[in-house]
């Protein structure tokens, strides 16, 4: 079967089609014939050795992936069956971007009827870190305060939605073109990141249970200025000089807390949590609003390299066999 590999850690001209063995089922394991797979920051990560993994051999790309069952022994899962998973290519698990892949029993998942599957594809990487971050990492209650900031981007609008659904107040700032689609999707108070919006907030009197930056551009100590008290602050990305400062007396004597997640070390129990919470969501029509662009696995090599030079124009790759 074809794959697209990566014989060694480099850049993106280190991914190649090449023929490799059509894997077998063995026990706990359904084998999936490949529909698309997406295509991921992280992805780059592991490619080029910035993300410190163990790999399968050989070392094929990728890890999210929607297609049909072709052989199981599993009860749960039946030749036909539309599946999808979002954790493959990584500790020692075979990567996603092949025409059939063996995906361990649980870490696969149902697609939900009727729900396209190359939109399905390209959300669940970013829709599964939303969902465990709110419900695992931050631990949201109904009635609480989450200020989203850059909330347009493709997780930042999966945390509006979610947290909305869990009954969370969601207040987000945006580039001033995407204030409305933030309203929409469920933000009740909506601020432009260019125009001082840490001042509007001040003066507004918002403080918040909980705050997230997808973008890495606010300093921290503005956000742990904005929390009440035992807030926290979540980081799941971080500045471009990978440094924060902030008053150390001041945060522990409010009692607030600091919190990091990566979904490379989300458990098999979180992922199948959030599964649970994206097909409900996939059923209902949210969290499908990503732009997508077809690609095929020879175009491995230029989609990683235009994630990685920020051409990516705000589209989501998805890759179908050749």
């Amino acid at each position: 079967m074809k794959a697209v590999v990566f014989d060694d850690f480099g850049g993106p001209d280190k991914l190649h089609v090449a023929e490799v063995k059509r894997p077998t089922t063995i026990a706990e394991t359904v084998l999936v014939r490949v529909t698309a797979v997406s295509v991921n920051h992280v992805d780059t990560f592991v490619r080029s050795g910035a993300f410190k993994t163990p790999l399968a051999t050989p070392h094929i790309a990728g890890r999210d992936l929607v297609g049909r069952v072709v052989a199981s022994s599993q009860s749960d899962f039946k030749v036909g069956d539309r599946v999808w998973t979002n954790s493959m290519g990584y500790e020692g698990r075979m990567g996603a971007t092949a025409e059939y892949v063996a995906v361990p029993v649980d870490r696969l998942y149902h697609a939900p009827d009727g729900v396209d599957g190359l939109k399905l594809v390209v959300a669940v990487h970013s829709a599964a870190t939303a969902a465990i971050v709110l419900h695992d990492v931050m631990q949201v209650q109904a009635g609480q305060r989450l200020l989203i900031e850059g909330a347009a981007g493709n997780v930042g609008r999966k945390l509006i939605q979610l947290a909305t659904a869990a009954g969370v107040t969601v207040v987000t700032t945006s580039a001033s073109r995407d204030l409305t689609q933030c309203q929409q999707l469920g933000s009740q108070a909506c601020y432009d990141y260019q125009a001082g919006f840490e001042d509007q907030l001040v003066r507004d009197e918002w403080t918040f249970d909980h705050v997230i930056d997808t973008s890495g551009r606010v300093a921290l100590a503005t956000n742990l200025d904005l929390l009440r008290l035992g807030g926290e602050v979540t980081l799941i990305t971080a500045p471009k000089d990978d440094q924060f400062t902030f008053g150390v007396r001041a945060f522990y004597m409010a009692q607030k807390r600091i919190n990091g997640f990566v979904i490379s070390h989300a458990t098999v129990d979180q992922l199948a949590r959030a599964a649970e919470v994206l097909n409900q969501a996939f059923s209902a029509g949210q969290l499908l609003d990503d732009q997508v662009s077809q690609q095929h696995f020879s175009d491995a090599p230029r989609c990683h390299q235009w994630l990685e030079d920020g051409q990516d124009g705000h589209q989501r790759f998805v890759l179908l066999p050749d």
